[in-house]
C-alpha cells in the first residue's frame, strides 16, 4: 500500500473530527431533507390542487412511506455499520461482503413490501385510518408510488453504503437528483397534465427510480473496495450482523409507523366526536408531521453523519474522538432542536396555510397541534443521536431499547390514555410529554456510556 492508499484509508482516524462532522453530516442531512422534500412537495401541490381530503389522503399512506425507510435504514444503516467498523479492524474482506449483502437485501425488500402492498392494498389504508371520504385519494396514491418502492428504499438506503465508502457528497447528489426531478414534474402532471393525485405519485416514483440507477452505478466502482460478484451472495452471518447494527435506527422508524397508524384512528375517531369533524385533525396532523420531519431530518442527517467516524475510531481504539465526535454531533442538534421550537411556536399558523386553504377550525387545530403536540422539541435531539452513536460503536441493544423510548414506551400507551379522559387534546397532550421522558432516557444511557469509554480510556494509556 502506498502513502496516498494509506492516508486516504485512515483519514476518518487522523482528521480533525470538526472536519470530518462537516464532511460527512452536511451531506447527510441534505440527503435526509431531500428525502422529506418527496413528501412536502406532494403534500404541497395535492394541498393546492386537492384540497384537505387530499392531504389527509396522503397522511394515511405515510405509514408505507416509514415502512420503506425502516427497511432502508435497517440494511442502509446497518450495512454502512458493519463495512467501517471492519474497516476500522483491517478486516477488508468482511467488510465488502457487508457492502454487497446490504445492497441487494435492500432491492429484494423493496420488491417483497411493493407484493405485499399491491395485493393488500385497501384493507391496509382502512386499517392506516382511512375514512370514506379519503379512501379513493388514497388508493390511487398509494396504488401508483409502491411501484417505487424497491427505488426508494435502494436508493435511501444504499446512500448509507455510499456515505460510508467515504463518498458523503455523490451520496447526497443522488438523492437530491430525484428529489429536483420530483419537485419539476409534480406540478407538470398535477396541474399541466390534470393528474391529480397519479401525477403527483407518478412524480414521485420518477424521482425514486433516478435516484437508484445513480446508487447502482456507483456500486460498481467503490472507492475502498471492489465488490464481486461473489460479495452479492446472502450469507447468513453478514446479513444478520448488519440487521443486528440496523436495527436500532429500523426500531425507531416501525415505531413510528405504529404510532403514525394509532394516531391516525385516534385523530379520526376523537376528531368525529369534536368540534373539527372527522378529517381536519388527519389533514392538520399529517401536514404537520411532515413539516416536523424537516427538522428531524437535519438531526438524523447529523447523527447519520457521526455513524462512521464513531465507528472507525472505536474499532481502531481511538476513544478520545469517539467522545469529541458524539459531544460535537449533540450540540450542534440541541441547537437546531431549539431553533425549531422557536419556529413552532412562533409561526404556526403562517406554516400551514403554506399548504392551501381551509376552514377556521382547519387553522385553529393546526396551530393548537403545533404549539401543544411539538412543544418539548428543543429536547429531541438527544434520542437520535444518541441511538445512532450506541449502534455505530456497536452496542445494537442499546441502540434499539433507545430508539424505542419515545415511540414505543411513552408516546403510544400516552395517545391511547389521554385521549379517554382529555378527547382529543389528549393526542396533543401526550407529545411533549414523551419527549421530555426519551430526552432523559437518552441523558443517563450516555452518561453510563460515557465513564465506560472513559474507563477503556485509561486501560488504553496504562
Amino acid at each position: 500500500m502506498d502513502e496516498s492508499e494509506k492516508r486516504e484509508e485512515n483519514r476518518l482516524g487522523i482528521l480533525p473530527v470538526e472536519q470530518l462532522i462537516r464532511q460527512f453530516a452536511v451531506p447527510s442531512i441534505i440527503a435526509m431533507l431531500v428525502g422529506a422534500l418527496y413528501n412536502i412537495v406532494d403534500q404541497f401541490f395535492i394541498g393546492r390542487s386537492i384540497g384537505e381530503l387530499g392531504n389527509a389522503a396522503t397522511n394515511v399512506a405515510f405509514p408505507l412511506t416509514t415502512s420503506c425507510v425502516a427497511i432502508a435504514l435497517l440494511f442502509g444503516i446497518g450495512g454502512a455499520s458493519s463495512f467501517n467498523l471492519a474497516l476500522g479492524r483491517k478486516q477488508k474482506e468482511q467488510a465488502v461482503y457487508y457492502m454487497g449483502n446490504a445492497a441487494v437485501l435492500l432491492f429484494l425488500l423493496g420488491l417483497l413490501l411493493c407484493m405485499v402492498t399491491q395485493i393488500f392494498l385497501v384493507p391496509m389504508l382502512r386499517f392506516f385510518g382511512s375514512p370514506d371520504s379519503v379512501l379513493g385519494y388514497a388508493v390511487t396514491y398509494t396504488r401508483i408510488t409502491s411501484i417505487g418502492f424497491p427505488f426508494l428504499i435502494y436508493s435511501n438506503g444504499g446512500a448509507h453504503l455510499v456515505r460510508a465508502d467515504g463518498t458523503p457528497r455523490y451520496s447526497m447528489l443522488c438523492n437530491l437528483t430525484g428529489a429536483l426531478l420530483n419537485t419539476f414534474l409534480d406540478p407538470l402532471f398535477i396541474f399541466g397534465f390534470g393528474m391529480g393525485m397519479a401525477g403527483a405519485a407518478l412524480a414521485t416514483i420518477i424521482g425514486q427510480i433516478v435516484a437508484a440507477g445513480m446508487i447502482f452505478r456507483y456500486m460498481l466502482h467503490l472507492r475502498s473496495v471492489t465488490l464481486e460478484r461473489r460479495h452479492l451472495m446472502i450469507r447468513p452471518e453478514y446479513a444478520v450482523h448488519i440487521m443486528s447494527l440496523g436495527m436500532s435506527s429500523f426500531f425507531n422508524q416501525i415505531a413510528m409507523m405504529i404510532v403514525q397508524i394509532v394516531l391516525n384512528n385516534s385523530l379520526t375517531y376523537y376528531g368525529a366526536r369534536s368540534v373539527y369533524g372527522e378529517s381536519v385533525p388527519l389533514a392538520c396532523a399529517g401536514i404537520i408531521s411532515k413539516v416536523a420531519m424537516l427538522y428531524f431530518s437535519v438531526v438524523i442527517g447529523l447523527a447519520q453523519g457521526l455513524q462512521p467516524i464513531a465507528g472507525y475510531n472505536y474499532g481502531a481504539q481511538k476513544y478520545d474522538r469517539v467522545k469529541q465526535v458524539y459531544f460535537r454531533t449533540v450540540r450542534y442538534a440541541l441547537s437546531i432542536s431549539v431553533a425549531a421550537f422557536l419556529l413552532f411556536q412562533l409561526l404556526p399558523e403562517q406554516i400551514i396555510s403554506l399548504f392551501g386553504d381551509g376552514s377556521e377550525e382547519y387553522f385553529l387545530f393546526a396551530a393548537r397541534y403545533f404549539r401543544i403536540f411539538l412543544f418539548a422539541t428543543f429536547l429531541n435531539g438527544m434520542q437520535p443521536v444518541t441511538a445512532t452513536f450506541f449502534t455505530a460503536i456497536g452496542k445494537p441493544i442499546k441502540g434499539i431499547f433507545l430508539s424505542l423510548t419515545r415511540q414505543i414506551l411513552f408516546l403510544l400507551p400516552l395517545i391511547v390514555i389521554f385521549p379517554l379522559f382529555m378527547g382529543i387534546d389528549g393526542i396533543m397532550y401526550a407529545g411533549p410529554i414523551a419527549d421530555l421522558a426519551a430526552g432523559a432516557a437518552a441523558i443517563g444511557m450516555i452518561a453510563y456510556e460515557m465513564r465506560q469509554i472513559t474507563g477503556l480510556q485509561k486501560m488504553e494509556t496504562a
